[in-house]
This record gives structure tokens, C-alpha cells and sequence, in this order.
């Protein structure tokens, strides 16, 4: 039963249980934002605090011993590199697992497939295999590993059998934040640094958006038209992340992926790059995606 839970700005979240849908669908739940309680319980408060503060303490070893996976391995999307991941690396590592954040070429589906199959060879399984954005492609295809225990896609494509990026995206109208590509001589793209501030990061710092464009890594064209030869999140447990301000990718389809996947999901009010706007709540994901 796929799920999708939808955070807002402030990072509340109160859950409402929805029905099924159509079959294939998953359930809805929405969010409110919670009511701030002010009444104090004098000396019982202080005490509850204490027992709080005590199980925190204790949480992240406890939390390592409830997951069946033992690596997430991170695949980063096209105009980035593995540093897109280190905001979440951290809060991965506090939880118990060990991750690898894969170093794709971007030069083609085959070759990005190929890296992140090495990684996941390498890795101590089982595994969660995370992709962003062009790497959902890539993870699509190289998820039917039998190390693999689940998949997790962040603002990224989810193809199915026969689909490539272009052939997804196209059935949707075509985002503004597309404009800012470049293509160089040798037919490889990158975004302009006014893409990255207006369309890419918008939701980052001005520091935080010149490091994304000083590392972002150059995607060929023929990366976008190759299809995949099976989905995997057809087989295995699928989890899901919307950006509800993606100017990249169309937020309605990665909605729809959603309940193509049967996924369980969460929507954030983030940008594309929704590891580095709002990295815990991806964090939390992944960690669940691992138990």
C-alpha cells in the first residue's frame, strides 16, 4: 500500500488516513498544520523532559539495531556530483548505516549504470539504493540487484520498461527551468549559473548555489533518450520523494510515479534539490526505506 505524506514549510506534519483509490493506487495522507499547545504542566513537564532527553540520547544506537539494510548507496543526478549528497550523509551515518555516494560520468545510461552496479558490488548489503533526479533513470536499471532491499527516488524519473527520460518527461508540458540548459560543442549539457539560482536550487543560499554550479557535473544528450530494459521498482519496495517546487522536473509527474510505483512517499515545498533543502526529511525516508 503506497502512501504519500505531504510536509509544509514549517516542517509539521499531522497524518490523515485516505482510501484506496483505483488499483495501483496508493493512499493519500495530507497534512495540517499542528496546533501550538502553551499550556505548561509545571514539575511533571520537566520530568517528561528528562525521560525525552534520555531516549534521545540513546536513539541513534537503538535505531541502527532496526535496520535490515546495512548501506544506503547515494546516485546523484545529472548536473551534480556525489558532494549533492552531504547534507543527508550525516544523518545516515548517526542512524547506523554505512553509505557510498556513487561518482556517475554522465556520459551515457550504459556507463552510469555500470558505476553504480561497482558500487553496489562493493557495498556490505543488503542495500538501499537512492537516486536524485536523472539517476532514478539509472536506478531504475541497475536496482534488480539482489543486494538491493528497496529503492528511493528524490525528485528523480522512474521509468518503466522501454521508457527513457525523454519519453517520460515529454508527456508533460515542459518546464520553464529547461531554458537554462546549455549544450557545449561536444554535445554535453550544464545549467547556466542563472538556471541553478532561478530554476535549480532557488530554495538554497547564494554560497550554497555557487558550490552546486562549481560542481555540477556536464550531462550528455544521449543519456536522456536511451530506454531501460526493466524497472525495478516493479520489484522491489519503492519510496519516493516530491518536490512540490521542482522547476526541473514536473511535480505532477513525479506524483504520478508515486501511485504508478504504489510508492510510499513523502512531498516537500522544495526545489529540485530537495537532498539539500530539506535533507532530514530525505534523511528519514531512506532510514525507512532501510528498516
Amino acid at each position: 500500500m503506497g502512501k504519500l505524506l505531504v510536509i509544509g514549510s514549517d516542517a509539521t506534519r499531522i497524518e490523515v488516513q485516505g482510501g484506496m483509490g483505483h488499483a495501483g493506487q496508493g493512499t493519500v495522507l495530507s497534512m495540517a498544520k499542528a496546533h501550538t499547545i502553551r499550556s505548561v504542566i509545571g514539575r511533571g513537564l520537566i520530568a517528561l523532559g528528562l525521560v525525552l532527553s534520555a531516549i534521545a540520547m540513546i536513539g541513534p544506537q537503538a535505531s541502527a539495531t532496526g535496520l535490515k539494510a546495512k548501506t544506503a548507496v547515494l546516485v546523484h543526478g545529472a548536473f551534480a556530483d556525489g558532494s549533492s549528497w552531504r547534507k543527508v550523509i550525516p544523518h545516515l551515518e548517526k542512524a547506523g548505516l554505512k553509505v557510498i555516494a556513487v561518482q556517475n560520468p554522465l556520459d551515457s545510461l550504459e556507463n552510469d549504470v555500470a558505476a553504480t552496479k561497482r558500487a553496489i558490488r562493493n557495498a556490505e548489503g543488503p542495500v538501499v539504493l537512492v537516486g536524485h533526479s536523472w539517476a532514478g533513470v539509472v536506478i531504475t536499471e541497475a536496482g534488480h540487484d539482489e543486494k538491493v532491499k528497496s529503492l528511493v527516488y528524490v525528485a528523480a524519473y522512474a521509468p518503466d520498461k522501454g521508457e527513457s527520460l525523454q519519453s517520460v518527461a515529454s508527456k508533460y508540458p515542459a518546464l520553464e527551468g529547461r531554458k537554462s540548459f546549455v549544450k557545449d560543442a561536444d554535445d554535453y549539457l550544464r545549467i547556466s549559473d542563472e538556471g541553478i539560482r532561478k530554476y535549480f536550487a532557488p530554495d538554497l543560499s547564494p554560497e550554497e548555489q555557487g558550490v552546486v554550479a562549481a560542481t555540477q557535473g556536464p550531462f550528455h544528450v544521449r543519456t536522456a533518450t536511451t530506454p531501460v530494459s526493466r524497472a525495478a521498482w516493479r520489484e522491489k519496495p519503492t519510496f519516493m520523494v516530491v518536490a512540490a517546487k521542482d522547476a526541473i522536473i514536473s511535480p505532477e509527474l513525479e506524483r504520478d510515479q508515486v501511485k504508478a510505483a504504489n510508492a510510499t512517499a513523502i512531498e516537500v515545498p522544495s526545489s529540485h534539490v530537495a537532498m539539500l533543502s530539506f535533507p532530514k526529511e530525505v534523511a528519514e525516508l531512506i532510514v525507512k526505506a532501510a528498516e
